[in-house]
């Protein structure tokens, strides 16, 4: 019993309560300490998870493009993420819709704040954060080339910031929405990358990816205004409550600390969106100076060959590899006879 107790802090989330609803109890979840022990084992579960896909899947694949290595690194990079973020994609999707939060968009701020958590909601929370801290030691497993590794932790570090935010200011609802969003445009992009690695002229997913992202950072931000700036005001009961788990919930009350967290989140996706456009500039520059390229080789190889066609020569024709006059007599000097 001892053990099981022990396995049971690893494997499953803590802090369950009986919350009393219209059919009777619900077992529900809030946040604590314990979480961490939690978080540690499914760090190791994503540690192996990440290990199989690579050994099974990626490099399979990779022996048979025969890629460079900057290649063969983004490859790697792209096919992780596609992976993650379409497993991602599909529990998130189904967990919005059983727990109605997309029927009822007015569930993103009532009864805020959301301090009681379903075992689903608790446990996708536990897994997102268990995934992105897994990567921190993955960037020393993978090899990855110095010149990446900035990029790469300023990804990780958001994903970490948004997800622990929304678990402990209680901002599940709102929290995964937005990741769904989020994670559907990052799955276009990295299935695009795959694409072009396979296939440097096709690059039709890109275009569509474009038109996602574009879609989802328009519903990201008008989700923020709605839920923080309208939603929420609207909310009384925002009191600090630690027995119930209820410590950061009382900052929305503070007028200046909401428009704060706007302003952030307007400067955050104006940046975003000036180097999505910035991104966009140089693929269509690339292209047609690709495209005038091209043209210019094309003329110059029809001017070449142009140049080459054979001159015409003197008039006249062959008659048994003779040159003949025109009027008949042979084109040669005749040898004069000496006297």
């Amino acid at each position: 019993q001892v053990t099981a107790k022990t396995a049971f802090l690893f494997i499953l989330p803590q802090y369950n309560v009986s919350v009393p609803a219209a059919d009777g109890e619900l077992v529900q979840y809030h946040y604590g300490l314990k979480d961490l022990v939690t978080i540690l084992f499914y760090i190791f579960v994503a540690i192996i998870l990440h290990a199989v896909v690579q050994e099974y899947a990626l490099d399979k694949i990779n022996r048979r493009l025969h890629l460079s290595k900057v290649k063969h690194s983004k490859f790697n990079e792209s096919g992780q993420l596609v992976a993650f973020h379409l497993t991602s994609l599909i529990w998130c999707l189904y967990v919005v819709v059983t727990e109605g939060y997309i029927s009822n968009p007015r569930s993103l701020w009532e009864n805020y704040p959301h301090v009681y958590l379903p075992f689903q909601v608790k446990f996708f929370y536990l897994c997102q954060l268990a995934y992105w801290l897994h990567a921190l030691p993955e960037l020393y497993f993978q090899k990855v080339r110095k010149e990446d590794i900035p990029r790469q932790l300023q990804c990780i570090t958001l994903y970490l910031a948004h997800i622990a935010g929304a678990y402990l200011l209680n901002l599940t609802r709102l929290g995964l929405i937005l990741l769904l969003l989020q994670y559907l445009a990052e799955f276009f992009f990295h299935m695009a990358r795959l694409v072009y690695f396979t296939d440097e002229n096709n690059e039709k997913l890109f275009n569509v990816w474009a038109v996602v992202f574009v879609v989802t950072r328009l519903f990201t931000l008008t989700l923020y205004i709605l839920v923080i700036g309208f939603g929420l005001p609207r909310v009384e009961n925002q009191a600090l409550e630690p027995e119930r788990g209820n410590v950061f919930s009382f900052l929305f009350n503070n007028i200046l600390f909401r428009m704060s967290v706007l302003l952030l989140v307007c400067l955050f996706q104006a940046s975003v969106m000036w180097r999505f456009i910035h991104f966009q500039l140089r693929r269509w520059r690339e292209y047609w100076n690709e495209q005038s390229s091209r043209k210019r080789a094309a003329a110059a190889a029809a001017g070449a060959k142009q140049q080459a066609k054979p001159l015409k020569r003197d008039s006249g024709y062959h008659e048994n590899g003779v040159v003949k006059a025109e009027n008949g007599t042979s084109p040669r000097t005749k040898k004069l006879k000496s006297p």
